[in-house]
């Protein structure tokens, strides 16, 4: 896949909209009631990089950015401000943030991932891009060691067990993510002028699978 392993400027990403988007099909039947359904099984973010501009000099940065990712052709890393790790925004990251799996004596490889509760309600949601120094792990309610117990792919946010966890452990982590993204336009605007009298340039980007 086309992506780079580079993460947007977080200093311009800082203060961008955006937020997961779902896809629903409602149909609404003769009889008044309606029938919803999704062909997504993730949701997928959306940002809009442009409202993180400042100055004529974060205008630059943006536009050599672009310019690198070849416009809509290289996807890469963006850090959502207002989700961005495995614990409560007001908590320190701990190795047993997330349950991210069940060991079964035989499986060495797990998915990070992050749950979302409301209620008795959840949503899992895959995270494939941690961030380098960040990853936290516990078996059991014990932290093990990286390196010697465990290590992590930081391309595809998949945990390798050095041994299979015994049948029954829980299987935590806690961590700093981004979101793999690419630009969604191959064509960005901008004006000095226009700039300089607070009109900031739109620059969407969206989430891709990896």
């Amino acid at each position: 896949m086309n992506f780079h392993e580079v993460r947007f400027p977080a200093a311009l990403s800082f203060g961008s909209l955006g937020g997961p988007e779902r896809r629903t099909e409602v149909v609404t039947l003769a009889n008044g009631f309606e029938e919803r359904n999704t062909p997504w099984s993730h949701s997928r973010r959306r940002y809009d990089a442009g409202v993180g501009m400042r100055s004529l000099e974060d205008v630059e940065t943006m536009i050599a950015f672009f310019e690198a990712r070849r416009g809509q052709l290289y996807g890469f890393r963006w850090k959502d401000w207002s989700d961005y790790r495995s614990c409560r925004p007001s908590a320190q990251i701990a190795f047993d943030d997330q349950l991210i799996g069940i060991g079964d004596g035989i499986t060495t490889e797990f998915q990070l991932c992050k749950t979302y509760a409301s209620g008795a309600f959840s949503y899992e949601r895959p995270l494939s891009k941690p961030v380098a120094g960040t990853v936290l792990v516990g078996l059991d309610g014990l932290q093990l060691q990286e390196s010697i117990d465990w290590d992590i792919d930081l391309t595809s946010g998949k945990l390798t067990f050095s041994h299979a966890p015994d049948e029954e452990v829980e299987i935590t982590a806690g961590y700093e993510f981004d979101v793999p993204v690419r630009f969604s336009v191959d064509t960005i605007q901008t004006s000095v002028a226009s700039f300089q009298a607070g009109d900031i340039p739109s620059v969407p980007v969206v989430e891709v699978r990896v």
